[in-house]
């Protein structure tokens, strides 16, 4: 994309004004006058404020204070943030450096997300093309809605018509339409910083950058940014299935990664793809990932920095070794007479080390949900199961009676409805393989890198409880899923949810537990599919800052690689590594991770521990993006569990607190802190 060009602001009148800390905001028109003679001819300082602040963590001693400029250059408008000078902070000056924001074009802005707490100051998060966004700039004096209103005076928004708080910029036409569309693909991804006459045969197309002006603050698109938190459109087959064909195409070229970045933030459930779940014959269990055997193929193995951790002594010390599941005599002396837990944290730290035998999972995962209270009496739980039994069958019979005339004036009913149905109930349209086939000859992605299971995706469907025709268990994983998007209406159902509800059903084998269980499941994990990708944007935060804290030359290896938006990991954190290990391991992994014990964010350290055990050969071979994404995805089925949970848990007790502070508040699975703002849809800014 041709680059606007850029002017220096270190040195004008208003960058020099701001060293002062000025706590009221000049006026608008008073600074465009003291900033016009250090500015480039044709530039207009149309909007300023002071006391615009980053929290670069949850400690107060380290936020960092500074001025926010909307700068009309030509037909251009730029956005600035500049920090003061000689603040009081815990951070150093270079550190706080890293944080300006120096003349970011609005027409690489995808969106602009405002946060309005009950409590607090709000904030907005500027999202850009590229996926990644800026961190959230916090108002403390106010203005938010000045500044938006600025912002349209020059420049195209509006409204999002599925979420009142994002305003999307320059959103002329839906992307996907136009890649649907003759299938002109390298044409489409004009927000990915492509132009129009962009040729497929250009391997390396110019990538957007939020910073690159050559000063210390050009790191912040690597340091600072946080990654993007755009909403979904409508659902559409035709869009999931081209989300998962680019994905596959990511595993061979960079225009393809581009390519499925874009689509992946146009449709956030997709994000894993649609890799299916490999064949765990025995061999895949030995944990070694087999390289090429093929001599012209093998990669070339380079020196590798050590570990600064020495993780295997760090794991044998601090990680404790498995126990057997637990059973129903030991599952007896946990409760009194009645049937209450007496110690749910001694409970919990026995389920943490050894999981449970699945005879008992259906009583235990109802508590460790929360479905049940741990003080509960057996007798309170069976009135419960028949109260909430009622209530289900009321929210189901919602769209049961839903008519066929309808159904056609009821689109979003339709569109989930479709969607479920090809997620959990038949494959994926027919008619879209000549799509499949056109897309691999434009792109000339030999087979051998798409598999043919693409084209079919149903979720467990190899499982004895859910394979064959007219299977009851898949009309029950359809129903609840209907029954959800009814209950939970702004949310409704993304790809990915069924993945989560399957084991669910599998243990419960009851409808009405299964759905309230499924309930209690998604007030955590719900955030994984919201509309502004708020919970994939702050888990993989986290895990960024986590493998900086835990394993700083694989933090810097990812940050030279352009690796930083740790992307490759979407699907883990997504549905909680469902697709990464058979399916009864799935179910412990899962019931270990919902007892919380040491921490809510116990999956962010076996991303950690994933990452280190294999940190040799993604650093020894020099893995792009590219090629991690390939061989993070080919994973599957080679991970040793036990291994895994005894690293994640050494790494977890080694980080202790520092750890904890790289985890911004409300990081799925904890409960969202503003739960009662996770779909605002009322508004009157613009």
């Amino acid at each position: 994309m041709h680059e606007t060009e850029l002017h220096d602001l270190s040195d004008d009148a208003d960058y020099a004004a701001s060293q002062r800390q000025g706590s009221v905001s000049m006026q608008r028109s008073d600074s465009a006058k003291t900033s016009s003679s250090a500015e480039p001819e044709g530039a207009e300082l149309v909007y300023v404020k002071d006391n615009v602040t980053i929290h670069p963590s949850q400690f107060a001693a380290e936020r960092i204070g500074g001025r926010l400029m909307l700068i009309k250059q030509g037909a251009c408008l730029l956005l600035t943030w500049i920090p003061y000078k000689g603040q009081h902070s815990k951070l150093s000056e270079k550190d706080r450096n890293l944080y300006t924001i120096r003349g970011v074009s609005f027409s690489d802005v995808r969106s602009i997300r405002r946060h309005t707490p009950t409590l607090g100051w709000q904030y907005i998060i500027v999202v850009m093309s590229t996926g990644l966004a800026y961190p959230p700039l916090y108002f403390y004096s106010g203005g938010v809605k000045e500044f938006l209103a600025t912002i349209k005076q020059h420049v195209f928004i509006v409204r999002s018509a599925d979420d009142a708080n994002i305003f999307l910029v320059n959103d002329f036409q839906n992307p996907l339409q136009r890649t649907l569309s003759s299938l002109e693909l390298p044409r489409a991804v004009v927000a990915n910083g492509l132009s129009a006459s962009t040729s497929i045969s250009d391997p390396h197309p110019a990538e957007n950058q939020p910073i690159d002006d050559g000063s210390v603050s050009g790191e912040v698109a690597s340091l600072s940014l946080y990654n993007g938190r755009p909403r979904p459109k409508v659902h559409d087959p035709a869009r999931d299935l081209s989300i998962q064909v680019l994905e596959k195409f990511s595993l061979v070229t960079r225009f393809a990664r581009e390519t499925t970045s874009q689509l992946l933030r146009e449709s956030l459930n997709n994000g894993y793809g649609a890799n299916e779940r490999r064949d765990h014959s025995p061999h895949y269990h030995d944990y070694s990932y087999k390289p090429s055997t093929d001599p012209e193929k093998a990669p070339v193995e380079v020196p590798v920095v050590p570990d600064p951790l020495e993780f295997d002594k760090l794991s044998m010390v601090w990680g404790k070794p498995r126990q057997s599941p637990l059973g129903s005599g030991e599952w007896a002396t946990f409760l009194d007479s009645e049937g209450r837990v007496i110690d749910s944290k001694a409970l919990k730290k026995r389920i943490f080390y050894g999981g449970v035998e699945h005879r008992l999972r259906r009583e235990v995962w109802a508590l460790l949900l929360g479905y049940h209270a741990f003080d509960s009496t057996y007798a309170e739980r069976e009135y419960l199961r028949s109260m909430k039994k009622l209530e289900y069958e009321t929210i189901k019979h919602q769209w049961q009676s839903i008519s066929a005339e309808q159904a056609k004036r009821f689109t979003k009913f339709r569109e989930r409805k479709g969607l479920i149905d090809k997620d959990v109930v038949s494959e994926v349209w027919r008619d879209f393989s000549s799509i499949v086939a056109a897309l691999l000859v434009k792109f000339d992605v030999f087979l051998t890198f798409y598999p043919s299971s693409i084209l079919k995706v149903r979720t467990d469907r190899s499982l004895s409880f859910y394979e064959g025709d007219d299977n009851p268990n898949v009309n029950l994983l359809r129903d609840i899923l209907l029954t959800y998007s009814f209950y939970n209406f702004d949310l409704g159902y993304c790809q990915g949810m069924s993945d989560l509800l399957s084991p669910i059903l599998y243990v419960m084998e009851d409808e009405s537990e299964s759905f309230w269980c499924f309930v209690a499941l998604m007030e955590r994990l719900g955030p994984n599919f919201n509309r502004d990708q708020n919970g994939m944007h702050s888990q993989l935060f986290a895990l960024s800052k986590l493998v900086e804290l835990l394993d700083l030359p694989l933090h810097n290896y990812f940050k030279q690689n352009d690796c930083l938006n740790y992307f490759f990991c979407f699907r883990w954190l997504l549905i909680q590594f469902k697709r990464e290990f058979e399916y009864e391991k799935v179910m412990s992994l899962w019931e270990v991770f919902w007892t919380h014990h040491l921490s809510e964010h116990l999956h962010l350290y076996v991303c950690v521990s994933i990452l280190k055990r294999y940190r040799k050969k993604i650093m020894g071979e020099q893995m792009d993006f590219d090629t991690l994404l390939k061989f993070i995805n080919e994973l599957s089925g080679l991970i040793d569990l036990n291994t895994i949970l005894r690293d994640a848990e050494a790494l977890c007790i080694c980080a202790g607190e520092n750890g904890a502070a790289c985890i911004p508040p409300g990081t799925p699975p904890s409960l969202p802190i503003e739960s009662s703002l996770l779909y605002p849809q009322q508004d009157d800014v613009l």
